[in-house]
């Protein structure tokens, strides 16, 4: 009779242990998800008043930086690539941007995401001389933090999609960098939910770099200010 009183009392004892460690994961799990949601949020609420979401609404720009990606995801055309693409043509054949900084990783000779970008960009009829290229745009902090201290520019036009955009003007206002936003279009395809969902990780991620750990740019230099033709 002990032996089973005593039993039943061990397994009462690992009943409340498993009740309390689940109790805890679950308000740890909550807390963690309130703190995504709520930085997502703060992230977008403080760029808004410098986003543009139609070419009319953006004023003329010497310099705006296309932040970048690759051109295919497998064997099919990125959107997210060609929208920002086409929208820097569209903007400097406007007359709404006269120099383009194109921002990205150069991993390898196979991958060159600013070579891409040029390439496209003279294919358009945009002069060589209005294009800078910044091969250690490896992340969205380098691209906008290297625009004003290696390419000398603190005035400049962002261009990539509205996410991406509320994120980088976070880290420019953050580093005290005078920049607006163009948010061009998303992917027609599909959702985006799982970039979506990734954006939520990498605003936390800038929150970090630049609150706790004040992350610098892989690489800077001495300045190389852009030459504006007129």
């Amino acid at each position: 009779m002990r032996k089973l009183f005593h039993r039943e009392t061990q397994s009462q004892t690992w009943l409340k242990r498993l009740i309390k460690l689940f109790t805890w994961l679950f308000f740890s799990l909550l807390l963690i998800a309130v703190t995504l949601f709520s930085v997502d949020r703060w992230v977008s609420v403080q760029a808004r008043e410098q986003l543009f979401s139609q070419m009319d609404q953006v004023d003329s720009f010497n310099v705006a930086v296309v932040l970048g990606t690759s051109k295919y995801l497998g064997k099919t055309l990125n959107e997210y690539y060609t929208h920002r693409i086409e929208a820097a043509i569209a903007l400097y054949q406007q007359d709404k941007v006269s120099h383009f900084i194109l921002s990205g990783d150069n991993a390898h000779r196979s991958y060159n995401e600013p070579w891409t970008m040029k390439r496209d960009l003279l294919a358009a009829g945009i002069p060589e001389e209005r294009i800078v290229l910044d091969y250690a745009g490896f992340r969205t902090l380098d691209s906008v933090v290297r625009a004003k201290e290696i390419f000398d520019t603190d005035n400049f036009l962002i261009i990539s999609q509205k996410f991406h955009c509320e994120r980088a003007l976070f880290i420019a206002n953050s580093h005290n960098i005078n920049a607006k936003c163009f948010a061009v279009p998303g992917p027609s395809r599909h959702s985006g939910f799982k970039v979506r969902i990734r954006e939520v990780f990498a605003r936390a991620k800038a929150l970090l770099d630049i609150y706790i750990t004040n992350t610098k740019p892989k690489f800077l230099g001495p300045k190389e200010p852009i030459t504006i033709e007129p």
